[in-house]
């Protein structure tokens, strides 16, 4: 069997859990997400321990077992704690910083890049506009825009411009090696 989809998921206090068909809700001191699992996965609650099963072990219920399990247990896990990335801005006159909701970057063009938060995403801009913070309850809208964010301006290996995940480590290069 699967290790992660035969992992029992508890739920925190404060914590509901609804499961209608193949819609499971989860609410939360943070929020509610909703979630449509595969007809064929079954989820049952049981004294506060959620588990996943599967009818077979056929190669596609295999791989939707942990799948199902990991999607509930990180709605679980965000309506309760919440989800979040950190950004960093390097580089000669590059900034971020907040217009209202809006999140502003200045990262070398001739113009603003504005991100509209979607959903229930909140940004934070600190260290005077060099780290950016994507929070939410949602892991894969989170993951989502701070990728959007970093593509605005990858890190480039010469000079280490660009836009990092924190703790993303970067190759640099030398350049070239006539230059003196």
């Amino acid at each position: 069997m699967s290790r992660i989809g035969r992992a029992p998921i508890s739920l925190p206090k404060g914590v509901n859990i609804d499961l209608v068909g193949s819609s499971v809700t989860v609410k939360g001191p943070k929020g509610t997400l909703t979630q449509n699992v595969h007809p064929s996965m079954s989820v049952e609650m049981d004294n506060g321990v959620l588990t996943v099963l599967r009818p077979s072990d056929s190669r596609d219920h295999r791989s939707l077992h942990g799948l199902t399990r990991a999607l509930i247990n990180n709605m679980v896990v965000g309506v309760s704690d919440g989800f979040s990335k950190t950004l960093r801005v390097e580089g000669v006159g590059y900034r971020a910083s907040m217009d209202g909701a809006i999140l502003e970057l200045q990262v070398g063009y001739s113009h603003p890049v504005r991100f509209d938060p979607e959903g229930e995403l909140v940004f934070e801009v600190e260290d005077r506009g060099k780290t950016i913070k994507v929070s939410g309850i949602d892991k894969q809208l989170v993951g989502e825009y701070a990728a959007r964010i970093r593509k605005t301006r990858p890190p480039e290996p010469y000079k280490g411009k660009g836009i990092w995940y924190d703790g993303e480590h970067i190759r640099r290069k030398a350049g070239k090696a006539g230059k003196v």
